[in-house]
């Protein structure tokens, strides 16, 4: 299984010539760094939360022009791009097979922002391997401790490092992809993961550092 990131939360994941892409918001696109074409492959979008820079209506749609593409996720997301003009499958819980990638959604509660709602989000297991939190450090995610790979959010408003290690390492994965750092400049990017990587790597993690659009891992 190959993992591709595209900046921040952008993750498209491929396997057996199957594509299923994660959250393609607008951190993604907006500096022109990636296009909407480089999506034309993908069969499967699952957006986590109707967040901007989780979700683009508008690369979205240039995406589902290129090819015949399910997009899933929660209610809330799904009454938002009916109004643009997109058809939603809405799974917010429990299993679901998409060829050969088998998935689990497991509603979660945003973390804590300033003077804003929290969206209805949902965070996904794929193929019993790869934990994808969206924005969430909640407690239901710890059954799920010792997971091959967690995307990790690395930055945001509501975090710290303190409080991403401390999560990591209720976690215990194996491997760690940092996501949610397309806030940052290029050099501070690469300054956080020299601060990250050797602490968790004295832990025994794995730290990706991917830090250019395109950068990708493969899993076994």
């Amino acid at each position: 299984m190959r993992i591709t990131k595209y900046i921040h939360s952008c993750l498209l994941f491929e396997l057996d010539g199957q594509q299923i892409l994660f959250d393609p918001g607008k951190f993604s696109f907006i500096e022109g760094l990636v296009h909407p074409e480089v999506f034309k492959d993908v069969s499967v979008i699952i957006i986590t939360h109707n967040h901007p820079d989780h979700l683009d209506v508008a690369a979205l749609q240039k995406i589902v022009a290129l090819r015949q593409v399910i997009i899933i996720s929660n209610r809330e997301v799904a009454t938002e791009l009916q109004a643009h003009g997109l058809t939603v499958q809405i799974h917010e819980e429990g299993r679901l097979d998409l060829g050969v990638f088998q998935l689990l959604a497991l509603p979660v509660q945003h973390e804590a922002i300033l003077d804003s709602p929290l969206p209805q989000m949902t965070a996904w297991l794929v193929n019993g391997k790869v934990l994808n939190p969206a924005d969430s450090f909640a407690n239901n995610l710890l059954p799920f401790a010792g997971v091959e790979m967690l995307l990790l959010p690395v930055t945001a408003p509501f975090l710290t490092e303190l409080v991403v290690a401390d999560f990591a390492l209720k976690m215990r994965p194996r491997q760690i992809l940092p996501v949610h750092d397309g806030y940052l400049k290029p050099f501070f990017i690469q300054q956080r993961y020299e601060n990250y990587g050797p602490y968790f790597e004295k832990h025994g993690i794995v730290f990706h550092r991917l830090a250019e659009p395109g950068d990708a891992i493969t899993l076994p």
